[in-house]
């Protein structure tokens, strides 16, 4: 019997940065040595696949599900049609195995997460207010780092990826690996 992986998530309001945190965490824990999948969530339709090309027409043509296999990597793609879409835990029970599966998006699932706050983004009303699994704050917008606020969580600076990649491994649970590196912003 296989254990699932844990899950940390990266949230917040539009334009707060998620991608880019999303993309530094991955890259952090793979330099130090962690398998690494990722899920994001879309909250609008998005596509793949290129019209004309061979794997778009079989989907096209009604296949359910389609996979496109190279020399570097492969893509199952899944065509809902009229069912349901899939909950994060469906999908994350479909990945290979991992240390960790980092999700970005999701803002309602109950995950440990970090919201993402930044000066120039939407104000909107802190996610932690409303989400009692956020377990902290990554931002630039002046917060205390290294401090907590009022919602009680810790707040790093949103670049300090170093730190919010130790906070995420103890808060999984996860060891450092030895001899995996650091990776310097």
């Amino acid at each position: 019997m296989s254990t699932s992986p844990p899950v940390f998530g990266v949230t917040g309001w539009k334009n707060s940065g998620k991608t880019t945190l999303t993309e530094r965490i991955i890259a952090e824990l793979t330099a130090r040595g962690f398998a690494v999948a990722s899920v994001k969530h879309a909250h609008h339709m998005f596509d793949i696949d290129t019209p004309g090309t061979d794997s778009f027409r079989h989907r096209a043509a009604g296949a359910r599900e389609t996979a496109i296999v190279g020399g570097a990597r492969w893509a199952l793609m899944h065509e809902l049609r009229d069912e349901p879409e899939p909950s994060m835990d469906e999908v994350i029970a479909r990945l290979s195995p991992c240390d960790i599966v980092i999700v970005e998006g999701y803002k309602r699932e109950a995950h440990p997460k970090i919201e993402c706050r930044r000066a120039d983004a939407r104000k909107g009303e802190p996610l932690t207010l409303a989400d009692a699994h956020i377990a902290a704050i990554a931002t630039d917008t002046g917060e205390i780092a290294g401090g907590t606020n009022p919602e009680n969580v810790p707040v790093f600076q949103i670049d300090d990826i170093a730190a919010i990649c130790d906070f995420v491994l103890a808060h999984c649970g996860l060891q450092a690996r030895p001899g995996a590196a650091k990776v310097e912003a």
